[in-house]
């Protein structure tokens, strides 16, 4: 069975300064960076690599996975 990207992409957004600011609807969370007081929307059970590309793009972070 995949696994997905989600702790993926969470691991990498952590490494990055940002933390979990709240649970959104079904597997959604919210992520903010303190610093750029930037936000970023992360679905938990991401199965595909372009759309965990994306999010980290939205991030700001350059990231390859």
């Amino acid at each position: 069975m995949v696994e997905g990207y989600g702790k993926l992409v969470k691991r990498i957004l952590r490494d990055h300064g940002f933390e979990k600011l709240r649970s959104g609807k079904g597997d959604h969370e919210v992520w903010s960076n303190p610093d750029t007081k930037q936000h970023v929307t992360v679905d938990g059970g991401t199965r595909s690599r372009f759309t965990a590309q994306e999010t980290l793009k939205q991030a700001g972070i350059k990231a390859r996975l």
